[in-house]
């Protein structure tokens, strides 16, 4: 995801946050236009969560990756899609602001039971 913005990218100022997903870099996980939320504070960040950060030589951009591991005081993210290179490789060390819970659209498909 990324969300460009002329300042700092925004703060995460309630515990829960809904977040809008843009763009293919994190696909199959998340698609553009999935909306997730995202939860600041609660347990630390573990290496496979799906996050939400800024990278610290782009502060405008925020970001929606998977953390990889602690680095420099931060993380080093990646996305899911090997593709798309605008993760930590291109940008470094990333500090997370929150950690996606949930994705609530679209809303995940139901599973029915098949009739015989």
């Amino acid at each position: 995801m990324t969300a460009e913005r002329p300042a700092a990218a925004p703060r995460l100022r309630w515990p829960l946050t809904a977040v809008l997903v843009t763009g293919p870099s994190m696909a199959p996980t998340l698609r553009h236009g999935d909306a997730v939320l995202v939860r600041r504070g609660g347990r630390p960040v573990r290496p496979g969560d799906v996050v939400v950060a800024v990278f610290r030589s782009r502060p405008e951009l925020l970001v929606v990756k998977r953390a990889v591991r602690a680095e420099g005081g931060g993380w080093w993210l990646s996305g899911d899609n090997d593709l798309v290179t605008d993760d930590s490789r291109a940008y470094g060390v990333a500090d997370v602001r929150g950690r996606v819970v949930a994705r609530y659209w679209p809303r995940p498909a139901r599973v029915r039971p098949k009739l015989i």
